[in-house]
C-alpha cells in the first residue's frame, strides 16, 4: 500500500484496451491494456515523468496532469475524485479507537421501525446497531459482525443473495473508496490483509482498484421463510460521526415484495426477541 497512486495508475492502465483510446493494436502486446508510453503520450506528459509517477518517485503531480490521466484512463467522476485524493498529502494514521457505538438516538429510531429492516455500519462495514426485522433477513446482521467479511466468506450469505457477484464487487469497491490516501489506517490494513489471505474473490476484485462510493441499491434475497424478495436499500450518512452509515430497506408499496416483507415482519413479531449483542470474536465466519 506504500505506493497507492502508482498502484492505482498501473491497475487502471491495464484495464484500458488500446482501441478504446484510438490506438491500433498491431501484433502481440506483452502487457494488458495500455503501455506506459502510450498513456504518457495521450496525457501530454513525458514517458519518464509518467514512469516516476507509477514507481512512486513523484507523488505530487498537478491537478491538470491527474485530470489528463483520468481522461486517458477513462475514469468516471468517482474514480477521478479518488485519483485526486491519492495525490494529496497523506493524512496521519488513524489511531485504534475504543469500540465504536451508534448514536443512541439512531438506535432508538430503528428499533421503533417494525416495517423497515435497518442497521448502522461504520466505515469498515462493522455492524454497530440493527433492528429485529433486519436480523430476520440474515443472522449476520448482528452487532459486531463485519459484513464484507461474512458476505465474502460465509456460504450461507452466498445462498441468500441472488446478486452476490454484484454485491461483492460493490462492497470491495466501496472499501477501496474508503481507503483513499489513508494507506496507513491500521484497521483497514488488518481487514484488507485478512481478506486477501482468506478470499480469492476479494484478491481478484482488490487488484482491479475499482472505486464504488456507497450508494443505495436493490438487494435480491432468497429467504427460507418467504422466498424471493427484492428490497431497495438506501444508505444515509449519520452526521456527527466518523462516517457511520444508516442503511434502511424498503419494498415498493403495494408490491408482492411489500406483502412478503410484511409477512416476515409478522413472523418476527410473533417470535422471541433476537439477541443482537454478539461480539466479533463470537461471530467470525470461517
Amino acid at each position: 500500500m506504500e505506493n497507492a497512486l502508482g498502484d492505482y495508475l498501473r491497475a487502471r492502465r491495464e484495464q484500458v484496451r488500446p482501441e478504446e483510446v484510438g490506438i491500433r493494436s498491431i501484433g502481440r502486446r506483452r502487457v494488458p491494456g495500455l503501455r506506459r508510453e502510450e498513456v504518457a503520450m495521450l496525457a501530454g506528459i513525458s514517458s519518464d515523468y509518467y514512469l516516476r509517477l507509477e514507481q512512486g518517485r513523484d507523488r505530487n503531480p498537478s491537478v491538470q496532469v491527474l485530470e489528463a490521466l483520468a481522461d486517458v484512463l477513462r475514469l468516471d467522476a468517482d474514480a477521478t475524485s479518488y485519483l485526486l485524493g491519492l495525490a494529496q498529502e497523506r493524512s496521519a494514521p488513524r489511531p485504534r479507537s475504543r469500540i465504536e457505538q451508534a448514536p443512541e438516538s439512531i438506535v432508538e429510531l430503528i428499533n421503533g421501525w417494525s416495517d423497515n429492516p435497518a442497521y448502522v455500519q461504520n466505515r469498515y462495514t462493522d455492524v454497530l446497531a440493527v433492528n429485529a426485522l433486519c436480523t430476520a433477513l440474515s443472522p449476520n446482521y448482528t452487532v459486531g459482525v463485519n459484513l464484507l467479511t461474512t458476505v465474502l466468506l460465509d456460504p450461507a450469505e452466498r445462498a441468500l443473495r441472488r446478486d452476490w457477484e454484484d454485491l461483492t464487487e460493490e462492497g470491495v469497491g466501496a472499501l477501496r473508496s474508503e481507503l483513499g490516501s489513508n494507506v496507513d489506517d491500521p484497521r483497514l490494513k488488518e481487514l484488507v490483509g485478512d481478506l486477501s489471505v482468506r478470499s480469492e474473490r476479494f484478491r481478484q476484485l482488490w487488484a482491479r482498484h475499482d472505486v464504488r462510493p456507497r450508494r443505495g441499491r436493490v438487494s435480491l434475497l432468497t429467504l427460507p421463510e418467504v422466498g424471493d424478495l427484492a428490497l431497495q436499500s438506501d444508505k444515509l450518512t449519520i452526521g456527527g460521526t466518523d462516517n457511520m452509515t444508516l442503511v434502511v430497506f424498503h419494498a415498493v408499496p403495494g408490491s408482492r415484495d411489500a406483502e412478503l416483507l410484511a409477512l416476515l415482519g409478522s413472523l418476527v413479531a410473533s417470535s422471541e426477541p433476537v439477541d443482537r449483542s454478539v461480539r466479533p470474536s463470537e461471530r467470525r465466519p470461517e
